[in-house]
């Protein structure tokens, strides 16, 4: 069986790499003969350094569908050319925070002491660059954007997910998701674990789905689990679903 895992709030806290039990149970689940998909609103770039070396061999998704790893190699889809133009402007005429993801490189003007500063190129393997430098870029987080903006993206062709929380906007391109991505890996069958709303289409089609802590995503998910207990949920369905 397959087994898709979010990171962050999933099996990765506070942005710091997987604890033992986690990992424990990961190889529990590897060497019964199942496959672990990482799936992550993360880039390629940032969920590589929470995750042990033992698994960066497995398959991943970054984020939420517009990356794409596999033995290696990254694929990535860009937002369209008008779409990163009209951002560029946007962000300029608003003097908004942001952070924008192109293949491996970023563009980020929030504050260095976000929460999600330090999980940006941990490993200093990037460059950040201003946005207009990039090759292009896959995604675009917006901090704290005032509600007219969010209101004037929402009416482009593109896809965005709103974590109200930490008020932040998520940018990709239309019709991206998490789900899509396991489609381009050619996965159709799958127990899948996250917390929050995007993760909510993997729940739905996923053949085993646990929400881990209380968002309310929860409720179209198979069961719920608390962070603590997560390791222990990982190794029960790898039993129950052994053959």
């Amino acid at each position: 069986m397959i087994f898709v895992f979010d990171l962050d709030g999933t099996i990765c806290f506070e942005g710091a790499p997987l604890d033992k039990q986690i990992v424990n149970a990961l190889h529990t689940i590897q060497a019964q003969g199942h496959e672990i998909i990482f799936a992550s609103a993360r880039p390629i770039r940032d969920m590589l350094p929470v995750l042990p070396v033992s698994l960066h061999d497995c398959r991943m998704i970054g984020s939420n569908g517009a990356f794409t790893y596999v033995d290696g190699l990254i694929e990535v889809e860009f937002l369209q050319a008008n779409i990163q133009k009209q951002i560029i402007e946007l962000v300029e005429t608003y003097e908004l925070a942001y952070l924008a993801d192109s293949d491996w490189d970023y563009a980020y003007t929030g504050s260095v002491n976000h929460p999600m500063y330090k999980g940006i190129d941990s490993e200093g393997k990037a460059t950040q660059r201003a946005i207009h430098e990039l090759s292009g870029f896959s995604k675009v987080l917006l901090f704290d954007p005032p509600t007219n903006v969010t209101q004037h993206v929402k009416k482009w062709q593109v896809t965005t997910f709103e974590y109200t929380e930490e008020k932040i906007l998520d940018i990709c391109s239309p019709n991206l998701n998490k789900v899509k991505g396991l489609e381009r890996l050619g996965v159709k069958e799958y127990i899948a674990f996250g917390n929050d709303v995007n993760d909510r289409l993997m729940f739905e089609q996923a053949l085993h789905s646990v929400c881990v802590g209380t968002h309310l995503v929860g409720e179209v998910a198979t069961e719920r689990v608390t962070q603590e207990d997560v390791h222990l949920k990982i190794i029960e369905l790898g039993e129950e679903w052994h053959q």
